[in-house]
């Protein structure tokens, strides 16, 4: 493993966003799901794709709040340009489980 000084690690931007738009994705390559998640007064609302069917139905997701870089450019995912990356980690059958916070926090609040 590589070793990173602080500086690194307070370069990249996570946020906490509240998802308020859910939409399937039928052009992804793998099931997707388009997502607006929104990040506050300073941020707006950012848009992002997320490989998260297996788990999650878009009703459980509206709502949810979710953890996500903000700060990595805007990539082009076929028909829509995402704007942060949702995070999230794998389980051994390949499913992604969101990361999140355990407590209701104020959207655009930044991991510190």
């Amino acid at each position: 493993m590589e070793h990173i000084d602080w500086s690194d690690f307070q370069k990249v931007d996570i946020r906490v966003g509240t998802i308020v738009d859910v939409e399937d994705f039928p052009e992804a390559r793998r099931p997707a799901y388009k997502l607006q998640v929104d990040f506050g007064e300073e941020l707006g609302i950012k848009k992002s794709s997320a490989q998260i069917t297996d788990l999650y139905t878009k009703e459980e997701l509206l709502g949810k709040q979710v953890l996500a870089v903000v700060n990595f450019p805007p990539k082009q995912i076929g028909p829509i340009m995402s704007e942060c990356l949702v995070t999230g980690l794998h389980r051994p059958d390949g499913s992604v489980v969101l990361s999140s916070v355990d407590m209701e926090l104020p959207n655009g609040a930044r991991l510190a």
